[in-house]
């Protein structure tokens, strides 16, 4: 053991790098794209050499369906299918690769898969459609480990409406059985995360939810006005609901379509903390979810790019290790 770093299978780890990626879409690339590829050896942004290299504490791997892929067969039975076969495969990973990555149903399984020198995955669901009207699906889907929903992707669902340029849309929230799933998430203990909803249905779901909130991958609607990003009103709002919300690396979200740059990851971080608080910003990086784009940060490898970024910045090691970490383990903490 090193004074600044943690020994995993020989590789010295930055100790002070304890990240949390509250977003990639890894599964889905592996699933559809990259057959025959895993997390061990893979050219994905996500990868178990990559994580260590990061000293990643713990991955959100989303379970991502479109709608659009299964809209000219069973639709929303179509994606619920996929998303099982995505958890199958997660399952098929933990086992191959026991030594490096277990599984996370909670804040003390992230602290006991540390202790052993292990990466925690979280799984979570983007686009609850998936349920399809049926609240039995939320338990079924809790059991097997998923621990967050993206409510929302980029279509009307049983829920309720996504985010639009259509300012109608944008208006539209929660339906009667997004409520209800809403309350079902509170009592399971499950996050609910509003990345890609509309505004009506960002406050709705404020209203109505009883578990954690977060945005697991949203940005400054006040630095690049994409409606996938949060306006000042709704930073605030959050961060008085104890919410946070994670950094997206897409340069449509940032600031530049073709682009996902350093200058504009911390000029996001830096409204964020103005606006929201310094328990507000984290990490929700997006990786192998951003197509067609140069990345400064292409992999979670170079993280640190963005570390010593903020640092040059003026930013405090105690609130890097904030955004690194730490507020999203006292959302994870409110679980149980």
């Amino acid at each position: 053991m090193e004074k600044n770093g943690l020994l995993r299978k020989g590789k010295i780890m930055n100790k002070r790098m304890n990240l949390i990626d509250m977003h990639c879409d890894t599964l889905t690339r592996l699933l559809e794209e990259k057959k025959g590829q895993n997390l061990q050896n893979t050219d994905c942004s996500i990868s178990i050499p990559g994580m260590e290299k990061a000293g990643t504490l713990a991955q959100f791997f989303a379970c991502f369906t479109c709608l659009g892929d299964y809209m000219e067969t069973d639709g929303y039975e179509g994606c619920y299918r996929q998303a099982l076969d995505m958890i199958a495969l997660m399952e098929g990973q933990l086992k191959e690769f026991p030594e490096a990555l277990a599984l996370s149903r909670s804040y003390g399984e992230i602290m006991e898969n540390h202790s052993r020198g292990k990466i925690s995955a979280i799984l979570t669901i983007e686009e609850s459609g998936i349920l399809n009207g049926k609240l039995e699906r939320l338990d079924t889907l809790y059991e097997k480990g998923v621990r967050l929903m993206t409510l929302m992707w980029n279509y009307e669902n049983c829920i309720g409406h996504p985010n639009s340029r259509d300012g109608e849309i944008m208006e539209k929230g929660l339906k009667e059985f997004g409520i209800q799933a809403v309350e079902r998430m509170g009592e399971l203990g499950m996050i609910v995360d509003v990345s890609h909803a509309s505004d009506g249905t960002f406050r709705d779901i404020l209203e109505y939810a009883e578990s954690p909130v977060m945005a697991s991958h949203s940005n400054c609607r006040a630095l690049c006005s994409h409606p996938r990003n949060l306006s000042d009103d709704m930073i605030r709002a959050l961060a008085e609901k104890g919410g946070i919300a994670g950094l997206n690396f897409c340069g449509a979200f940032l600031g530049t379509a073709k682009d996902s740059k350093i200058e504009e990851m911390t000029a996001h971080l830096l409204h964020m903390i103005q606006v929201g608080g310094r328990e507000f910003p984290a990490i929700g990086t997006d990786f192998d979810g951003i197509e067609e784009v140069h990345m400064d940060i292409p992999r979670v490898d170079g993280m640190e790019k963005l570390w010593e970024a903020l640092k040059k910045k003026g930013i405090s090691e105690n609130q890097l290790d904030l955004i690194w970490s730490g507020n999203a383990l006292r959302v994870l903490q409110a679980l149980g």
